[in-house]
């Protein structure tokens, strides 16, 4: 029989370390009355995060958009500026 397995990393801030560990240990009797598990523990570390958190994909989009809003502000200024001095 094959085995895989199932490595699951989470950061939470200290003071909820704990009671995110006894969701987990919760959720995990839960999983193992239902399907076979061998092993497994959760450890917990300190660590000190860099303070910056990623930006996701839509938060990356919005910021595209903004960007192009800005863009197409000036472009319509520069035009109607360059038409004035046409006219």
């Amino acid at each position: 029989m094959r085995y895989k397995k199932i490595n699951v990393e989470l950061v939470v801030p200290a003071d909820e370390a704990e009671a995110v560990v006894a969701a987990l240990s919760s959720s995990l009797d839960q999983l193992d009355e239902k399907h076979t598990l061998f092993g497994g523990e959760i450890e917990a570390v300190d660590f000190k995060h860099r303070g910056t958190r990623r930006r996701s994909a839509l938060a990356h989009t919005i910021a595209a958009g903004e960007s192009v809003a800005g863009a197409l502000k000036v472009a319509r200024e520069s035009v109607a500026v360059a038409i004035r001095a046409v006219v």
